[in-house]
């Protein structure tokens, strides 16, 4: 079965069962390997990607439940060239250890930030919740997204 989605900006048009995992099919059939698998259980947020702009889990969203929606993953949020001004705060915060779970976390303040441009610490510690990170790097995670969060609204890069 066919299934057409929107991933960064792209029709896609992917042959596989409805109940495929989004996250089997962003790695598996669509090569965007920045969305990473954790628990598979929902619990660490490492798959977190946005579906029509809000958080979801990859690693158990169903194909068949984002037919026709818009998926963004890590790989659409900047370029290497150009980050996003999350991605350039993260990297001036030092922000990450080992970075298997910045992707996700990246996602999640994306999507924080889309609604709320002037978040408070308790509003991104909320927003980050359902995501684990065994490096330690909590503070200076907080840190980068209140300092993206600055540069976003003050129109330069973080």
């Amino acid at each position: 079965m066919n299934i057409t989605l929107t991933v960064n900006g792209e029709a896609r048009s992917i042959a596989a069962p409805e109940t495929t995992s989004l996250l089997e099919v962003l790695r598996n059939h669509l090569g965007l390997m920045g969305t990473r698998y954790g628990c598979g259980l929902e619990q660490c947020g490492c798959c977190m990607v946005l579906v029509d702009d809000q958080p979801a889990y990859a690693c158990t969203r169903e194909l068949g439940t984002v037919a026709g929606r818009r998926v963004a993953t890590i790989e659409g949020l900047g370029t290497p060239a150009e980050p996003h001004p999350l991605q350039q705060a993260f990297l001036d915060e030092q922000a990450g250890q080992c970075g298997y779970c910045l992707s996700g976390i990246l996602m999640s303040a994306k999507a924080l930030l889309d609604r709320n441009p002037n978040p408070s610490r308790a509003d991104i510690v909320t927003a980050l919740d359902k995501h684990l990170c065994r490096c330690g790097a909590h503070q200076r995670i907080l840190r980068a997204v209140e300092r993206a969060a600055a540069s976003l609204r003050n129109g330069r890069p973080a």
